[in-house]
């Protein structure tokens, strides 16, 4: 057994929790193997799991940030408690492969989202293909995002897309301020799904593609599907679980 890593955002409240942790974590003697706390904000922790994405570490989050939905709420008293008793989530991110207008191919992983948004004052004109299968032929509009169930209580549900359960094996795609079909409010598919977004006018409209938070720009197409390969174990307290905060963003939602 050894003790946790800790690792912190660089701001007071943060640095705050971690000499309170460090002190807490020696008096308690406590040890716990492949253990890394992380301090700060969803962003920060997103970050964090995209530096270690090939280790097989389990990641506990505390929140120092604004929101923090991918985080636990810091409680001195409880906190080793917490940590002993920390329920365990397993994701996996979302591929993006872009191959530019230059033919340059661009990789990345995104644990919430992957949005693609129109780069100039012209809106974007997109079509989407599930597999070999037309989605939608052609739209017209500022963009699309894909989520997957983790985020889909991100960027996701400020375009008003649907709030996925975790254990839904589904993708969300969502229209990003459609204006022409105005009326098609996305598709959830399977998340074995490849999901293709091809630029219909590069020269005129273009677009980049986000990954989280890593931007291609000049982007023509865009693949994004799971990659399960990649996994990312995350640690609850029993009472604010991920899945059970995704269920209290639906029934938000719901009575909006």
């Amino acid at each position: 057994m050894s003790k946790p890593i800790i690792i912190s955002d660089k701001n007071k409240k943060s640095s705050k929790i971690k000499n309170l942790l460090i002190k807490k974590i020696k008096s308690n003697h406590f040890k716990k193997q492949n253990l890394i706390i992380v301090i700060g904000g969803d962003g920060f922790m997103l970050q964090t799991l995209k530096k270690n994405k090939n280790s097989n570490k389990h990641f506990y989050g505390i929140n120092s940030g604004n929101y923090g939905f991918l985080m636990n709420k810091f409680s001195s008293k409880d906190i080793i408690k917490n940590l002993s008793k920390a329920n365990l989530v397993t994701i996996s991110p979302l591929e993006m492969v872009v191959k530019t207008r230059k033919n340059q191919i661009r990789r990345s992983i995104a644990i919430n989202e992957v949005s693609v948004l129109r780069q100039s004052r012209q809106a974007a004109s997109l079509s989407i293909k599930q597999g070999s299968k037309q989605i939608i032929k052609k739209l017209v509009s500022d963009g699309v995002l894909v989520s997957t169930p983790a985020g889909s209580t991100a960027y996701n549900l400020s375009v008003h897309g649907p709030i996925l359960s975790l254990h839904s094996k589904k993708l969300s795609i969502s229209p990003i301020s459609a204006f022409r079909p105005r009326r098609w409010k996305g598709k959830i598919v399977n998340d074995k799904t490849k999901i293709v977004i091809s630029n219909l006018n590069s020269l005129k409209r273009p677009i980049s593609a986000v990954a989280d938070n890593l931007e291609v720009r000049n982007a023509k197409s865009i693949t994004v599907k799971i990659n399960n390969k990649i996994k990312f174990n995350l640690l609850y307290d029993k009472n604010r679980s991920l899945q059970k905060k995704i269920k209290i963003e639906q029934l938000r939602k719901e009575i909006n």
